[in-house]
């Protein structure tokens, strides 16, 4: 490393320390020519990851979107914001251990489905239907039957008895 002062390119390092914050390390350096210490900061070099949305623009990955989107779909719903950030960081880990510069838009989108699908299937039905953006009651009908065909399996995997399902007895 150069001194700040003399600009002599070969200093030693007399002590190093993890920071305050626990995310750069802290050094005390000496220049070999001049003698002076000054203090340096080493940290992690993080690259931002992109999402690339559906028409090719790409704009950087900002957990607040998910955030207000999960909102949205669970408002009214007995979902606490809680459970909302523990979502949003679970699907920021998986993002991030999975990709390394850029994620598709809809990899994202289908992760948050994964997620709401198991704590709030109307706020996973609110979700969906803006993010595959239903364009006609079909469409809707559609995506609640898939989600009470898969109850009725996990209903039969666990060996439940009878259950009615809009006016059918099973």
């Amino acid at each position: 490393m150069r001194c700040p002062i003399c600009h002599y390119k070969e200093t030693k390092v007399i002590d190093s320390r993890l920071s305050n914050d626990g995310n750069s390390i802290r050094r005390r350096r000496e220049c070999l020519k001049c003698e002076k210490r000054y203090t340096t900061y080493e940290y992690i070099e993080q690259v931002p990851l992109m999402v690339i949305k559906k028409d090719g623009r790409r704009q950087p990955f900002d957990r607040t979107k998910i955030i207000s989107g999960l909102v949205k779909a669970c408002e009214k719903r007995p979902v606490s914001i809680d459970k909302i950030e523990d979502i949003t960081s679970e699907i920021e880990r998986a993002i991030q251990r999975q990709f390394d510069r850029e994620v598709q838009a809809n990899v994202i989108g289908e992760l948050i489905m994964e997620k709401l699908a198991v704590v709030d299937e109307v706020a996973y039905v609110r979700f969906a239907s803006v993010y595959r953006q239903f364009r006609d009651v079909n469409q809707f009908m559609s995506e609640l039957k898939h989600i009470l065909d898969k109850e009725k399996v996990n209903l039969k995997q666990q060996g439940k008895g009878k259950r009615v399902v809009i006016g059918e007895e099973e």
